[in-house]
C-alpha cells in the first residue's frame, strides 16, 4: 500500500524510534503518546484489520507483542499496561494497517476506561446466539 504511513516507516522512508524488529514485526514509539513508552507493534506486511491478518502472522505478532510489553513496562516503570487494537474508523482506527498500542499506565495518570452499559432483557442471550452461529 503506497499511501500507508506504517508501510513507509517499515520501508525506512519515514524515520521512527524503533524499539524492536524481526523479519515479520516492527515496533516503534508512538509520536503522540498517551504516556511515555507508548509503543506501536505492527506486522511488516500490510493488512488493514485484525480480521484480515492471517493466523500464522497473528501468532508472530502476539509473540513479539508479549515480549515488548514486558520491556516497555520495565523501561518506564509502569504500574500497568493497556493493549489497544482498533479495527476500522468507527472503532477509532486512524491508520488502515493493523497495529497494537502498548500503553503504559500509572496510578493517577488521569486516563479512564470506556463507559459500560447494561443489556436489555433477553438481549445478552440473543447476541450470544448470533455470535455462536458465526463461530
Amino acid at each position: 500500500m503506497t499511501d500507508c504511513i506504517f508501510c513507509k516507516i517499515i520501508k525506512g522512508e519515514i524515520p521512527c524510534a524503533k524499539v524492536f524488529e524481526d523479519s515479520d514485526v516492527i515496533a516503534f514509539l508512538d509520536i503522540s503518546p498517551v504516556n511515555p513508552g507508548h509503543t506501536l507493534v505492527v506486522p511488516k506486511k500490510h493488512y488493514e484489520t485484525l480480521m484480515d491478518l492471517p493466523d500464522d502472522l497473528a501468532c508472530k505478532v502476539m509473540k513479539a507483542l508479549k515480549k515488548i510489553v514486558s520491556a516497555v513496562k520495565e523501561a518506564v516503570d509502569a504500574d500497568g499496561i493497556n493493549i489497544n487494537q482498533s479495527n476500522l474508523k468507527p472503532a477509532g482506527q486512524l491508520i488502515p494497517h493493523v497495529h497494537f498500542h502498548i500503553i503504559p499506565r500509572n496510578i493517577g495518570d488521569g486516563l479512564r476506561h470506556w463507559p459500560q452499559k447494561k443489556y436489555e432483557e433477553g438481549q445478552m442471550e440473543e447476541v450470544r446466539k448470533n455470535i455462536d452461529k458465526r463461530l
